[in-house]
């Protein structure tokens, strides 16, 4: 998934009303497409439902049941 495949998503999502928060520890900026951005991961990981991400982070093996990503085999 590209960075645009992931804006994608992010559009396509808030289109249907859901609110959307990127979890970027390295971005410095308030808002990333319209969306709030947050560099506090364990905040991040209580507020949301839904975690959709291109690539499987040991960070999120407590919310796992929470996390929707293409790296099915957690290698890539």
């Amino acid at each position: 998934m590209s960075a645009c495949s992931i804006q994608d998503v992010m559009m396509c999502v808030k289109a249907r009303g859901v609110p959307v928060v990127v979890y970027e520890p390295t971005l410095d900026a308030p808002e990333f497409f319209g969306s709030e951005v947050t560099h506090d991961l364990e905040a991040f990981k209580a507020g949301c439902d839904v975690i959709v991400t291109n690539r499987w982070s040991d960070e999120l093996a407590d919310v796992a049941d929470k996390v929707y990503t293409r790296d099915l085999f957690k290698r890539d």
